[in-house]
């Protein structure tokens, strides 16, 4: 039995805690900050010490495959624990892993996040659509089956970003704009929200060029480290701000590891983004 879909899932989380993401990103760096040792007993205190924080009070929990891949299989174990706990808890697990690629590798890869009997089901994953929108067919299937859901990499918050993501194809549209058309066709007629979301930065200004209406959410990296505040929101996102997902990680998690400290953070940001988003 699947899940009820996840944008029915997520608009309720947002309504009821508020539309923050939170991101589980133990850098090296960061660790360090928080006294913490570079190695699998530092990911481990580090990553149950964010979900203990936080999963009974944010929206979405978002931890990135990368830092805990680089420990290996111990890592991967460690990944597991967080996002049974996570969900567990009630927040939302969006894997960050932005898998990409053709045929039978990419069902491969959505089994590994998007099958609920996965030791890694996550509610939603984010993907790289540049092999082509059609490329992720397999994960959009599973994702419907399992009542999970996707972000695709739309309008991404690096510089780099633009050299393909502007570029215009031979229809007049950019690509860009082509992934959120796509979207918006997987989204069609989804009531209260779409599953099938993007990823748009926060900090890229009027995007006003660009239909955001895809109704689905909008993963939106930028907030607090990287220079976008929840006043930048209305501006950048315009009639769709409602369904934007802001997502904060440096700027909550350089307050721990005191958990008090880290609640207070997340409650000040989802404070303010849902008061920018009522007043929008």
């Amino acid at each position: 039995m699947s899940l009820e879909p996840f944008g029915a899932r997520l608009r309720r989380a947002m309504d009821e805690r508020g539309p923050l993401c939170v991101g589980i990103d133990p850098h090296a760096s960061l660790l360090a900050d928080w006294g913490l040792t570079d190695d699998i007993a530092g990911l481990e205190r580090f990553s149950r010490t964010v979900v203990e924080a936080l999963a009974e009070r944010v929206a979405v929990l978002k931890p990135q495959s990368a830092f805990f891949e680089r420990f290996g299989s111990r890592g991967i174990a460690v990944l597991e624990q967080s996002v049974e706990q996570a969900r567990a808890a009630g927040a939302l697990v969006v894997m960050d892993a932005k898998r990409g690629d053709i045929g039978s590798t990419m069902a491969a890869y959505a089994e590994t996040f998007l099958h609920k009997g996965a030791p890694l089901f996550s509610d939603a994953l984010t993907v790289s659509p540049y092999l082509g929108y059609g490329s992720l067919r397999p994960a959009v299937e599973l994702a419907r089956e399992s009542g999970a859901g996707l972000f695709v990499l739309a309008l991404t918050s690096n510089p780099e970003g633009g050299e393909v993501q502007h570029a215009v194809r031979g229809d007049g549209r950019t690509v860009g704009a082509t992934m959120l058309a796509h979207l918006a066709a997987e989204n069609a007629g989804e009531t209260p929200l779409g599953s099938f979301g993007a990823v748009v930065g926060a900090t890229l200004g009027d995007l006003s060029s660009y239909d955001l209406d895809i109704n689905g959410p909008l993963l939106a990296p930028g907030i607090g480290a990287q220079g976008a505040t929840a006043a930048d929101l209305a501006g950048v996102f315009g009639a769709a701000v409602r369904n934007v997902v802001p997502n904060v990680s440096r700027g909550v998690l350089r307050h721990g590891p005191d958990v008090r400290a880290l609640r207070e953070s997340a409650d000040r940001f989802a404070a303010e983004i849902r008061a920018a988003v009522e007043a929008a």
